[in-house]
Order: C-alpha cells, then structure tokens, then sequence
C-alpha cells in the first residue's frame, strides 16, 4: 500500500528543518513557564502512579525527551524524521530514540504508563486523528497517562516556509472541545486543559489537555433480556 502523501511530506520536512530546528528551539522550553508545568504535572502523575516506560512521539531532536528524563521518567522518544532522530540521538547520547509512526506503533499492547504527543498530531487530517487517538489507548495501560499540546483555533494552514528552509507542511488547528471529543471516542478522559495566549511569533494561542486512559475499561452493557 503506498503511504499517505501527508506522511511523506511531514517527514521530507522535518528531515530538511532537523539541524536547524534543533538549534532554534533548542532552550525554548526555558522561557515557557506554562509549558514547563503541564510537563511537571504530567510527569508528577506518571511518577504517582508508579512510573514506567513513557513515550514522547513526535520526539523531534529529543528537547522534551531530555526535560522528561531530568524530572525522573522513564522516557524514550519516537519520530516519523529519520533525520530528527539522528539529531537526538547525537544531543542526548544516553537516549533512546527510534524512526517510527504514531499511526501504527511498534509497541505493545498496554506497554506505556504515558505518553507525550507535543505539538505532534497537528499534521495529521482531521478525518485520521480518530485512528491516532485509538492507537494511543491501545499502547497506555489502564490508568497510564497522555499530555497532547496543539495549536488552538479551528483553521488548517499550508505551512511553505520554516526554520530557514522551503517545506510542504499542512497545520490543523483545534478547538480543545473537538479535541476531547474524539478522545472520547476512544475511551480516553481529559482531566484538565490549559489555553495561553500566543507568544512571540507565534500567530495563534496554545491549548494542552492532560488525558488518562480509565483505569478500568468500562465494561460492556448487558444485554437486556424480555
């Protein structure tokens, strides 16, 4: 079957932007006080619940990864660009770090006690993200948790130039509401949600929602009888 043009595009892209991305933003998460504390609650929850193997998709050059591993998880990270996860592992040596796809992992079942999808499904349309939600509950454990960052509003974007480079990129943005209900969907509960405003040269605010798959999978109704 011939992969999706959407991810082969993410990929060319972020091959392309890997160096300099890693370079630009590599300190960003320094001058985000708010992106600091939904990771920190993040990892204060993972960390509660006893802690475990914890995903960062969408890893990019690993920034999160290291951030995550600092507050005591036990974090690895996962990208579509090959060239991405060559920067990561170079920066951050004592990492793990392999090229993969959110849209099929190569994980198993109830394996993750968390996982971390920063600004990582904002490329992915709108009628597939239902698919990724569902691959999320099926790799977290029961009770295990999930921080989604994403760049709030409703539009899709072309997104033609960044990080000094020509790139072909489309960018979903998404109301929080919308998000949550397909999370739903799959069986996965926002427990608390945060919107700033943007900052610096960031054109739209951005939403974060803390999620965890339930504990217990609710069971199936009975069937009614006469």
């Amino acid at each position: 079957m011939a992969e999706p043009s959407y991810v082969t595009s993410t990929r060319t892209s972020y091959d392309t932007v890997a160096a300099d991305y890693a370079t630009l933003l590599g300190d960003a998460l320094a001058a985000i006080p708010l992106d600091r504390a939904m990771l920190g609650a993040f990892a204060e929850k993972v960390r509660a619940d006893g802690g475990g193997p914890v995903a960062d998709i969408g890893c990019g050059p690993g920034r999160l990864t290291g951030h995550l591993r600092d507050l005591g998880l036990d974090v690895f990270g996962i990208d579509l660009s090959p060239g991405m996860v060559d920067v990561a592992r170079r920066i951050h040596p004592g990492l793990r770090f392999e090229v993969g796809s959110m849209t099929g992992l190569d994980l198993a079942d109830g394996s993750l006690c968390g996982i971390v999808a920063w600004y990582s499904v904002i490329h992915t349309p709108r009628e597939l993200l239902p698919g990724v939600f569902a691959e999320f509950h099926r790799v977290l454990a029961p009770g295990g948790h999930l921080v989604l960052a994403f760049k709030a509003g409703e539009e899709q974007v072309e997104l033609t130039h960044a990080y000094g480079h020509d790139i072909a990129l489309d960018v979903y943005r998404w109301t929080p509401d919308r998000l949550e209900e397909l999370l739903s969907r799959a069986q996965l509960t926002v427990t608390a949600r945060l919107i700033r405003e943007a900052e610096g040269p960031e054109k739209t605010p951005q939403g974060y929602l803390l999620v965890r798959k339930p504990a217990v999978d609710c069971a199936p109704e009975e069937a009614e009888t006469s």
